[in-house]
Formats: structure tokens, sequence, C-alpha cells
């Protein structure tokens, strides 16, 4: 993974991690038709952000592994 993207892996936890997000705001926001920018792929890949069934839809939270990966790089969550 190349640091410009580990630096939006790192942005989109830290966006998901002030308030869970409706699955349908995180893929419009987030979504791209570049095959080399997979931040929402890499960041459920690497367990930082779930999908959570709640009334209205599907959120998307963080994970303890999100929460952990934005202490490390002092954005803490």
């Amino acid at each position: 993974m190349t640091e410009t993207t580990d630096a939006l892996v790192l942005d989109l936890v830290e966006w998901i991690g002030r308030e869970p997000r409706l699955y349908s705001e995180v893929i419009e926001t987030w979504r791209t038709s570049c095959p080399r920018l997979t931040i929402w792929e890499d960041a459920v890949d690497r367990g930082y952000v779930a999908r959570q069934p709640a009334a209205g839809g599907v959120r998307v939270a963080i994970t303890e592994s999100g929460a952990k990966f934005l202490r490390e790089h002092g954005r803490g969550a």
C-alpha cells in the first residue's frame, strides 16, 4: 500500500470515527472509479470499519482496530 492510500484510509476511518455513518453515505462520499484507490475496501479488509444493521439502513462504524489505528497516528478516536 502506498503512502497516499494509507493517508486516505486514515482520513476515512477518522471521518467515520466522528460518528457512525449510513453505508449509503459512506459509499457515495468515498466511491472511486480508480482501481488503485480502493480506500473503502482497504479499510474493511484491515478491519478498521464494519457495517452494522440499524434502523433506517446499514450503518458503518469504526472497530477497536480502527480506533487503535487512529490513536497510533495521533488522531485519537
